[in-house]
């Protein structure tokens, strides 16, 4: 599945959810998905690591759809390498 047609498919499946619980409501799930990856980064399962990773992505395109961001077209800035040295793999000092 490419990213339009993931963040299409959780717009079809939580849209009408994600509108009443509002743009804070969505970004506060967000956080908790993530501050759930972060266990299981600790944790080492990489089973829970995809289910997380998945729920994070979930989470983001639910959030990008509340704002009308095509995830899709976003990710783009990236097509061509860095976006600040236009290297890749990227040359920026950290």
């Amino acid at each position: 599945m490419d990213i339009k047609g993931f963040q299409e498919l959780i717009a079809r499946t939580y849209l009408a959810k994600d509108e009443l619980r509002g743009q804070w409501g969505t970004f506060g799930w967000l956080v908790e998905e993530t501050g759930e990856l972060s266990r299981a980064m600790r944790s080492g399962d990489r089973e829970s690591l995809s289910e997380e990773f998945a729920d994070v992505m979930a989470w983001l395109a639910s959030l990008a759809n509340l704002y009308g961001i095509d995830l899709d077209r976003a990710v783009s800035k990236y097509a061509g390498g860095c976006p600040k040295c236009n290297d890749m793999p990227c040359s920026c000092a950290e």
